[in-house]
């Protein structure tokens, strides 16, 4: 049984998904950190607060201050002249410290808390036995202790300082306390409020996002859109181009993706269309001599079967021809450097098997350009057939390779009576032919399959015609036909250099 198909997610839900998700990681890992550093300053000062108030008290027993280093040190053996008991000396502390907000003191005389401080403070640390005793036992050692404690009011950093006076059979200790525990809630609380501004500004994000999303993404949906409607009866519309971003460049190669095949399923019509006219004239002239063929009469059923024979012959030929030239538009050249006198010679001695003309090797250009010499050869040599179909039996037909600055033509010259005017360019269409007078048929996809090798070099074909005669050149780049310039679109032109015309008409 097959499995219900997903839900489709839009690209812009993606998009807008991964920013909030990635602003999200950011401002949480932000605010984590900025709380960790934050409630450890916050420590941090509670502890400097707390030693602060160890000096102050330092001070008004022993009448000196001394500095501190660490959080534990031993209380000095020296003592002051003016308390002769310690009950006088923690009194006179606790009535002159003051404790600061979220912050509590205790005297703490034999074990028992003895004083607490006169104004109004956060909390009692009298109220608490076991943390009274857990800080006289430490006071007991004779040092100053710096510490935590979870008591019933809240957890507590405290110092706890042991007072005693020369003389006084009496044990003190000093102790003051911050509720730390209330301090941290207060960073907090800051931050809490941060989150607030945080959920407040991913909202504002994500709208903002949805819509610079949506109208980022418009071009694809024209895209979309556009593709939609497109058919292979009608591949005209192209799809609007705006902005200069990566979407518009996506725009630009589908557009001109559409162009290609348009151009090919035109071509491909084309063709068609061609082939289903030529095919028409064979298949009708068979049909017609065996629709009035008299089984009877063996002469008739023998110029039958030599007619059936040779239309059957002519379309062998011109199936051939056209998959010649499918081969040729689609030709991938597999360029390699050769010597052109060398390889001007070799193709001339083919073109003298050609029978009832005479043939002359005019010019050699001494160069080496990348080519595929059996294609070249196979055009040539089609330009060489060519120009004995349509020249006199014995006439001269001239031969030759002519360098130029960056590019090298393979041409033929006959004395025939020319193209005839304004049938200069579809001469080079599939199945074009040009009425030279002479009656010399053909399948019109010689010269196509000649332009298509010349384009796949990176080339055209040239084209001189007189009622004189007709000259036709393969023009070549020298370099890598990666490198060259392109051809002209109609496949034959001019060269930069004194080359022949591409396409002229002398005066007789």
């Amino acid at each position: 049984m097959a499995s219900a198909a997903l839900p489709r997610i839009s690209v812009r839900s993606r998009i807008l998904a991964v920013i909030l998700i990635v602003t999200s990681l950011g401002m949480a890992v932000s605010g984590f950190a900025a709380y960790i550093v934050q409630r450890d300053r916050v420590l941090s000062t509670i502890d400097d607060e707390l030693l602060a108030n160890v000096e102050a008290a330092r001070g008004i027993v022993t009448g000196e201050s001394a500095v501190q280093d660490g959080t534990t040190a031993t209380v000095p053996e020296s003592t002051a002249t003016t308390f002769t008991t310690v009950e006088d000396a923690l009194s006179a502390v606790m009535s002159r410290l003051v404790p600061g907000r979220h912050e509590s003191s205790v005297a703490i005389i034999d074990g028992a808390a003895r004083f607490i401080p006169g104004t109004e403070i956060a909390f009692h640390l009298e109220d608490d036995p076991a943390f009274i005793e857990r800080v006289w036992n430490e006071a007991s050692s004779g040092s100053v202790t710096l510490g935590t404690a979870v008591t019933t009011v809240g957890t507590l950093r405290y110092v706890s300082v042991p007072v005693e006076i020369a003389g006084s059979e009496q044990s003190g200790a000093y102790v003051t306390a911050v509720d730390a525990q209330r301090a941290v809630d207060e960073v907090a609380g800051a931050f809490l409020t941060y989150a607030g501004l945080a959920l407040l500004s991913l909202g504002a994000i994500g709208v903002a996002g949805w819509f610079v999303a949506g109208r980022l993404l418009a071009p694809l949906r024209t895209l979309a859109e556009t593709a939609s409607r497109i058919t292979a009866e009608d591949l005209s519309e192209r799809i609007p181009v705006n902005g200069n971003d990566d979407v518009s460049a996506l725009t630009e190669t589908v557009n001109a993706m559409l162009d290609r095949i348009d151009e090919a399923l035109t071509s491909q019509r084309q063709l068609l269309d061609d082939v289903r006219h030529e095919l028409k004239t064979p298949i009708t002239i068979v049909r017609g001599h065996l629709e009035l063929l008299d089984a009877t009469k063996p002469d008739e059923v023998r110029a039958a079967r030599d007619i059936a024979i040779d239309e059957l012959d002519r379309m062998a030929g011109l199936v051939d021809d056209i998959d010649a030239l499918a081969r040729a538009e689609h030709l991938s050249t597999l360029a390699e450097p050769t010597d052109i006198a060398d390889f001007t010679t070799l193709v001339f001695s083919k073109m003298q098997a050609i029978p009832d003309r005479r043939w002359q090797l005019e010019s050699t250009a001494e160069v080496v350009a990348p080519l595929s010499s059996a294609r070249i050869t196979q055009a040539w040599l089609q330009l060489a057939d060519n120009a004995a179909k349509y020249s006199a039996a014995d006439s001269l037909v001239r031969v030759g390779s002519t360098a130029y600055a960056g590019s090298v033509e393979f041409w033929v010259a006959d004395e025939g009576p020319g193209i005839p005017e304004g049938a200069e360019r579809r001469i080079f269409e599939r199945f074009g032919r040009a009425d030279t007078g002479r009656g010399v048929g053909g399948s019109g996809l010689g010269l196509p399959i000649v332009a298509a090798i010349a384009r796949a070099h990176g080339g055209y074909v040239s084209l001189e015609t007189s009622p004189e005669g007709s000259r036709f050149g393969i023009v070549v780049p020298t370099v890598d036909a990666g490198t060259a310039p392109p051809p002209p679109a109609e496949g034959f032109a001019e060269p930069s250099e004194p080359a022949p015309a591409a396409v002229s008409r002398s005066a007789s």
